[in-house]
């Protein structure tokens, strides 16, 4: 199950389609036109989450309106993205922090005299 949703996950126009429903329900057409997708992409986007459980779909007239199934998942997605982001700090302190044996381009000049 971990797995399945995981792999929902997997693709980035899915989670902005999650945060945007989690803003409100919207139709494939609506989902599509604010994150610039073709309606069948789209749909086939909303399929996989629907099927993983993420979202639900009910039908208001002649459309499907989808809706995010648990809120509980945005918070879980926002927790995961403090984590990436504190995560691509360290790294990039790591990157920045000099190894205490580099040589200087000052020593460098000074030990090729």
């Amino acid at each position: 199950m971990h797995a399945e949703l995981c792999s929902a996950l997997a693709d980035p126009r899915r989670i902005v389609a999650l945060y945007a429903l989690a803003e409100k329900p919207r139709t494939v057409n609506e989902l599509a036109a604010e994150l610039n997708l073709t309606q069948p992409a789209a749909s086939r986007h909303l399929k996989i989450l629907r099927d993983r459980g993420l979202v639900q779909a009910e039908r208001q007239g002649t459309c499907i309106e989808y809706r995010l199934a648990d809120r509980r998942l945005i918070e879980a997605l926002d927790l995961l993205r403090s984590v990436l982001r504190e995560n691509l700090a360290h790294r990039a302190s790591l990157a920045a922090t000099p190894s205490p044996n580099a040589v200087t381009p000052h020593e460098r000049k000074e030990t090729k005299r």
